[in-house]
């Protein structure tokens, strides 16, 4: 793969998702090089300044925290350096068989301003708002494309593409066409069933509860409750949900299959960006850029009838079955062990590890300036008397669990076929069906954390259990439910650009209100604002994911119309 992408190379790369840090795009073109391969594609704060291009290599400071692990601190730029960081330290940790690290290919500016260009449609709002293309990067990183299955399944994601552009990026935006090409779709599908491949995608986040004796007295409730369902609360007060999501981490580290079935149903009720689904590798469920709600998201159709193609069973009992399967390779892949014992290297809190940054850093620490000599004096002496390279260890092992706390997890399924004699890949049974599958796991998303990051994960920390807390202290109700109509005004929101605010199923499309409820109507059955508004549709295809349109010019009926389709 020596070759240098180029502009034109650019059409053969379709919008998978992105995180805060990277953009994915999947292979939809001919290219046996790249066939069931994405890319990742680094991303710069639109506020940031040109010096955070990706070029910088590791600071000093970093340099001794990772010198011990060969070739990191020589790599030539900061994305060399977190790919060996990958291949170094995480693949020994979480195993070399659930870790892709990639290769770099490089690429042409022209290349990634031609991917900015093209997906910038897709993209969510908010996510448009903070960040762009990383233009000045050389390279990018392709690795293999874990929703599907290698041979045979990327044919369909092929197929859907040409579609795309057939229906997308030619003159006809009439509804009409979006409808036909919906159905086109779907029935065309029918013909790729050999091969099926269901896949999700998981951010488990932290599975365990700190006992660290570095924890502040007030902040004593961090030992009972969860970080992710903390977080809930400033995340439900800052206006990113609508509703705190009923999912427990510990749940689906609990070595129970009951419990992780527990955990999977409260991930698909509110998945927010911690759970997706694909269907062949077609995002079918879940939020492709990780969009800040998806509280009214509910399983879309071609999530069933993919269902159907895997899991034959009566109606209904399909998602209960799904369930099972989920529960079942989850608990004999032995993932989510692998994965506790490396987010468990964090045996101080950050709370313990800050103190220690400040040391290797060579400056006065601002947490002990901030706390009174009485509540400070023996407590955190230990941790500044430390010899240097137990500070080292201290913050570097806080860091590697950052990265096993905010990766992925990816699991696919494929029937296995009444006559396959053997598979390379892991076996599942579904009791329920009496069927076989096989199944495949991996980590995803194991982005190297900055060292100057350590102040802002404090702050962090503090805000979350300091919102928590307040809102045991003034009874708050907990959301748990999707808002609708007046209820919306009860959640603060900050929406940034007209961005989403609350979404509701809608008939076949999804209809996003607002919360400024001065102005607000009823219409249909929603209540909106007079106010230009975006309203996201949904379809069964992946390749179609987001309309944006005003309101009342081209909201009427019972559905909706477009004017213009950003796909």
């Amino acid at each position: 793969m020596a070759m240098v992408l180029q502009a034109k190379d650019a059409l053969e790369w379709s919008y998978r998702g992105e995180g805060a840090v990277n953009l994915v795009l999947a292979y939809c073109g001919n290219s046996p090089k790249f066939v069931g391969k994405v890319l990742r594609i680094q991303k710069v704060p639109n506020n940031g300044s040109e010096c955070e291009n990706g070029h910088s290599a590791l600071n000093k400071h970093e340099v001794l925290l990772w010198e011990k692990f060969e070739g990191i601190v020589s790599a030539p730029t900061r994305e060399a350096a977190e790919q060996l960081y990958v291949q170094k330290v995480m693949c020994p940790l979480l195993g070399p068989e659930h870790v892709d690290s990639g290769i770099r290919v490089p690429v042409s500016r022209e290349f990634l301003e031609a991917v900015e260009s093209n997906v910038l449609c897709q993209r969510p709002s908010w996510r448009v708002d903070a960040a762009k293309v990383n233009t000045l990067c050389d390279s990018v990183l392709v690795i293999a494309d874990h929703s599907i299955f290698p041979h045979g399944s990327f044919t369909l994601l092929q197929f859907y593409s040409t579609v795309r552009h057939l229906f997308l990026y030619r003159s006809c935006y009439s509804f009409l066409s979006l409808i036909m090409y919906k159905e086109t779709c779907s029935v065309v599908s029918g013909i790729f069933k050999e091969d099926f491949c269901v896949s999700i995608e998981i951010k488990p986040k932290g599975g365990f509860l700190p006992t660290s004796e570095f924890i502040a007295e007030e902040n004593a409730i961090k030992r009972s409750v969860t970080r992710f369902k903390m977080h809930q609360t400033l995340k439900l007060h800052q206006g990113k949900i609508s509703q705190i999501s009923k999912y427990d981490p510990l749940d689906l580290f609990s070595g129970c299959k009951d419990r992780v079935q527990k955990a999977i149903k409260s991930l698909i009720l509110t998945p927010q960006n911690n759970f997706r689904v694909f269907l062949n590798g077609s995002l079918v469920f879940g939020e492709m850029g990780g969009a800040a709600d998806t509280a009214g998201c509910t399983i879309d159709q071609a999530f069933d009838d993919g269902l159907k193609r895997v899991i034959p069973a009566k109606d209904g009992m399909h998602k209960k079955y799904f369930l099972e399967l989920v529960a079942e390779a989850t608990f004999k892949s032995g993932l989510l062990n692998r994965l506790l014992e490396v987010q468990k290297l964090d045996a101080v809190d950050i709370e313990g590890a800050i103190h220690a940054y400040y040391d290797i850093v060579s400056q006065p620490c601002m947490v002990c300036q901030e706390i009174c000599e009485n509540k400070k004096s023996g407590r955190y002496a230990t941790l500044h008397s430390m010899p240097r390279e137990e500070s080292l260890k201290l913050v570097r092992d806080y860091l590697i669990s950052a990265t096993a706390k905010d990766l992925s997890m990816m699991i696919s399924f494929r029937p296995r076929g009444k006559m396959d004699p053997g598979s390379p890949y892991n076996v599942v049974f579904l009791e329920s069906t009496n069927q076989f599958f096989d199944f495949k796991a991996s980590f995803i998303d194991l982005d190297m954390k900055p060292l100057k990051k350590m102040e802002y994960y404090y702050k962090l920390d503090q805000r979350i259990v300091s919102s928590y807390v307040q809102m045991q202290e003034s009874g708050t109700e907990e959301v748990t439910e999707p808002l609708m109509g007046d209820a919306l005004s009860r959640v603060p929101l900050q929406p940034s650009r007209k961005s989403i605010t609350n979404v509701q199923r809608f008939g076949t499309l999804m209809c996003v209100g607002s919360t400024k409820n001065a102005d607000a109507v009823t219409h249909q059955g929603l209540t909106v604002n007079q106010e230009q508004l975006i309203i996201r549709v949904w379809y069964s295809v992946p390749m179609l994911q987001h309309a944006e349109l005003s309101w009342p010019n081209d909201v009427f009926s019972a559905n909706v119309c477009t004017k213009r389709i950003f796909a």
